[in-house]
């Protein structure tokens, strides 16, 4: 009786801490141990740590671009200016050496680090334990299991047994062990052996203990649902409907990385064109500004010593100054102006040298300030260029990522569509077993007694069985089935769309690259004749009125001086427009990597990576061939990056033609290297 009280005890004990939960009894104490009371309840505490906002500690190593920095320039401190006069190519080998985040315009990771593109993305894709290629072949990876169980039974049976001791007592163990694997078919092979051990205290029994071992091998083969080498390489074994990781598809999710990467290193390369651009418009802003702040000095000298000389007024001499210092306000900005770095390239009111050069040291991954000003050291192309329009769009076709991405993606979806129909079938699974019994007293042998070695009784094969049969089930209906193959439809059918869609943006992508070639064209003829006609008129006007004819007057210089300026501006402004079009030619058709020459293609393996392969390189030629037919293709082959191939016989892509300069005169000498912005002071 009291044994029951204890148990029921027990009992109780078990009950109320399976349904206790978790429950606070008090406030957490860190720093004392003695228990503090909180008047405002026990939660409060834990409330409070909750939502307290804490700083992680984590070893982060100190980045160059943070510790090797210096004080941004600034228009009253811009320091020793030492000039790097820069290349494109340079600058684009910089950004690429720089770039395991791919850099953008405005710097976007800040804000959105999960989806930033880096060079590391193609390598994570396929290393990922749930979607990677090597995780979807560790389906196929054989299996080693083993297990073993000890039992001491010692009980009492309603029996007249009992009075003679039968089964109140024993001990028994049980080993397993099995070695299966699923080939590519789909089958099923298991080997597995399983030796029991008992020992009864009844005296019925031929030996005091025994044991018996059985070695079996079983065959499942499924032929039709989930069966066939096409549905497990797409599927993968234990596939469900929606749920599709096989092989093939795990090489397409890497081929989509591939795109992706290749997509922003594209990106990447225009973003550096662009700036460098930007930058070198920048420039040639401040000498056009630098060009008539001079010109405004020099007049404001001339009709300070007019006004001195008693041949002027006050009122000229007043408004040359003024003049002067509103251009010396603009020489200002157009020296270290600033804007969002996030808009338009082309804005030189709004940004200027020092603003450039910061967002072009952004792009190529270098800290703001390292004592050097960086300037471009090429000069942009004044060449037109003939482009062929079927050529153009031809290669956009074929060359644009966007559009290769896209098909890898509708190839996935072709894949999972013809995965999902596997579904639609019965499942019906034919079984084959075979079996090896053996039985003894001991487990290994006893001398050659009878049934004196479970293994010698096994060995001699006396005692065999099999099991030959199928198994068959198919749900009424195949609801599942048939909106697995739905789903699958329509998200192929909606890719396809976007596919066509894709195409019909990217032509008109080609079509407004190739008009704004020919525009921004004229206009730079346009504006370069401009200049030259301003040029002229300034030097007629200033002689003229340095003469002190009457005919001149003083505001005539001044709107000559400064539509000089704004010639020169947009001139330039025309010239980097231009480029900027060619570059969004080469762009549109997809050959802008091939035209800036860069290459994508996986790095060196470390030493220790190579001595590796070489130790494990069975592992890379594996000696059975698990498939029974050859399977069909899913990729063309490589794809060249920057050799096209034309699918027209006979067609070959035209070589950009160079016609006659687009200026009607010489171009205009390159700038000068600017000193510092100073104040000038007119001489008497």
């Amino acid at each position: 009786m009291q044994t029951l009280k204890s148990y029921r005890a027990i009992a109780r004990c078990a009950m109320c801490v399976v349904l206790s939960g978790c429950h606070t009894f008090g406030p957490l104490n860190w720093g004392s141990s003695e228990p503090k009371a909180d008047p405002a309840g026990p939660a409060r505490h834990y409330e409070t740590m909750a939502r307290q906002i804490e700083y992680p500690k984590v070893a982060t190593p100190e980045t160059p671009a943070v510790a090797d920095t210096l004080p941004p320039r600034t228009l009253d401190k811009p320091g020793d200016l030492q000039y790097w006069d820069l290349p494109l190519e340079e600058a684009l080998r910089i950004a690429m050496a720089n770039s395991t985040v791919i850099h953008d315009v405005g710097g976007r990771v800040v804000d959105a680090a999960a989806t930033t593109a880096t060079s590391l993305n193609p390598a994570i894709v396929d290393s990922d334990p749930r979607g990677g290629v090597e995780a979807a072949l560790s389906a196929f990876d054989a299996q080693l299991a083993l297990s073993a169980t000890w039992n001491k039974d010692d009980r009492v049976y309603n029996s007249i047994l009992t009075q003679l001791g039968t089964g109140t007592q024993a001990d028994r163990a049980v080993g397993n062990i099995q070695l299966s694997k699923i080939t590519a078919t789909g089958t099923q092979v298991t080997l597995r052996n399983v030796t029991n051990y008992s020992a009864f205290n009844s005296p019925l029994n031929l030996f005091p203990s025994s044991y018996d071992t059985i070695v079996e091998a079983e065959v499942r083969h499924p032929f039709l649902q989930g069966g066939g080498i096409d549905f497990n390489r797409i599927a993968g074994p234990n596939a469900v409907p929606g749920g599709y990781n096989g092989v093939v598809l795990a090489r397409i999710n890497n081929d989509i990385s591939l795109a992706d990467l290749e997509q922003s290193v594209t990106g990447l390369a225009h973003d550096v064109e662009r700036t460098y651009l930007a930058l070198y418009a920048a420039y040639r802003e401040l000498d056009a500004q630098v060009a008539a702040r001079n010109n405004a000095l020099q007049t404001w000298q001339s009709a300070y010593r007019r006004f001195q000389a008693g041949a002027g007024d006050a009122e000229e001499e007043a408004t040359a100054r003024e003049q002067y210092w509103v251009l010396q306000g603009a020489v200002d900005n157009a020296f270290s102006g600033s804007t969002n770095l996030s808009t338009g390239f082309i804005n030189p009111t709004q940004a200027g040298v020092l603003a450039r050069e910061a967002q072009f040291r952004q792009i190529l991954g270098l800290p703001p300030n390292d004592g050097k000003l960086i300037r471009p050291a090429d000069e942009p192309s004044t060449v037109t260029l003939a482009w062929n329009w079927n050529e153009s769009v031809q290669e956009a076709m074929v060359r644009r990522v966007e559009l290769r991405r896209q098909r890898w993606v509708i190839k996935r979806r072709e894949m999972e569509l013809l995965a999902s129909r596997n579904f639609l079938l019965p499942k019906l699974d034919g079984v084959a077993k075979y079996r090896w019994f053996g039985f003894g007293d001991d487990l290994i042998g006893n001398g050659g007694a009878p049934f004196g070695g479970a293994w010698d009784t096994l060995g001699d094969g006396n005692y065999q069985e099999w099991q030959l049969g199928f198994e068959y089930s198919v749900p009424i209906g195949k609801r599942l089935g048939n909106v697995a193959v739905r789903h699958a439809e329509l998200q192929l059918a909606r890719d396809k769309a976007v596919l066509d869609d894709q195409e019909r943006v990217i032509v008109h992508e080609v079509g407004d690259s190739m008009a704004q070639i020919d525009r921004t064209y004229q206009i730079t003829r346009s504006y370069f004749n401009r200049l030259e006609a301003a040029r002229k008129e300034l030097v007629e006007v200033r002689k003229k009125y340095e003469a002190g004819w009457g005919i001149v007057t003083l505001d005539r210089l001044l709107d000559a001086n400064r539509r000089v300026a704004e010639a020169e501006s947009g001139y330039f402004r025309s010239v980097v427009d231009y480029n900027l079009s060619i570059t969004n030619m080469y762009a549109s058709r997809g050959a802008l990597l091939d035209y800036d020459q860069v290459f994508l293609a996986e790095g060196d393996w470390p030493a220790k990576a190579y001595r590796d392969a070489c130790l494990n390189s069975a592992h890379c030629h594996p000696v059975l061939d698990y498939s029974l037919v050859l399977p069909g293709h899913v990729s063309t082959g490589p794809y060249s990056q920057f050799q096209y191939q034309s699918t027209a016989p006979a067609a070959e892509l035209p070589e950009p033609a160079i016609k006659q300069p687009v200026m009607d005169s010489e171009q205009p000498a390159a700038p000068v290297q600017l000193p510092a912005p100073e104040l000038s002071i007119p001489a008497n």
